[in-house]
């Protein structure tokens, strides 16, 4: 698991390094920095839009599996996925006028909002996980469209892909144990 961790956070900042120096040395695009604030802030209203009416207490009240996560954790996670969803939208953006790209991560950012209502709101954990399902299938499809815009723009989605995996095994684990 280390080695996987060690291999994971290697190929993420060399992915990180590549787009800073293409962002900032100009070989591609100039920063529009009002439009990647306003991709940003839009992408964390959308995507916490729901938390301030569910009882997030409920994680620390329910049976969890042995490799279930502190809480702390997921604001942190989350909030490095929404930096890196508004990148990659926002290089999409900026190489494509094709409106499905922005259709496609709207679609997949609501889905995911919605989550937070099903488990935490009305606690419907096995509606959760296939929910979950549902939310992979509309990353992954937003990342293969956005990898034909722009590869650096595609494969910065993939710790969100790998984010989603590890929430559908413990939310189905705790659907299993609720």
């Amino acid at each position: 698991m280390k080695r996987v961790k060690r291999l994971l956070i290697n190929n993420l900042f060399c992915l990180y390094f590549n787009f800073f120096h293409i962002l900032f040395n100009g070989d591609s695009m100039k920063i529009n920095f009002k439009k990647l604030i306003i991709i940003l802030i839009i992408t964390f209203i959308v995507g916490c839009i729901f938390i301030p009416f569910v009882n997030m207490d409920i994680y620390k009240e329910i049976v969890k599996p042995k490799f279930a996560p502190p809480s702390i954790v997921f604001p942190i996670v989350w909030g490095i996925l929404f930096i890196l969803m508004s990148i990659s939208l926002y290089i999409v953006t900026e190489e494509s006028s094709d409106e499905n790209n922005i259709k496609i991560y709207a679609i997949q950012l609501i889905v995911n909002s919605l989550w937070n209502l099903i488990f935490f709101g009305f606690k419907w954990f096995l509606v959760g996980s296939i929910w979950i399902i549902l939310l992979i299938v509309l990353v992954v499809i937003m990342t293969i469209k956005f990898y034909k815009v722009n590869k650096i723009a595609g494969l910065i989605q993939i710790p969100y892909i790998i984010w989603l995996l590890i929430a559908f095994y413990l939310n189905f684990s705790i659907f299993l144990l609720n």
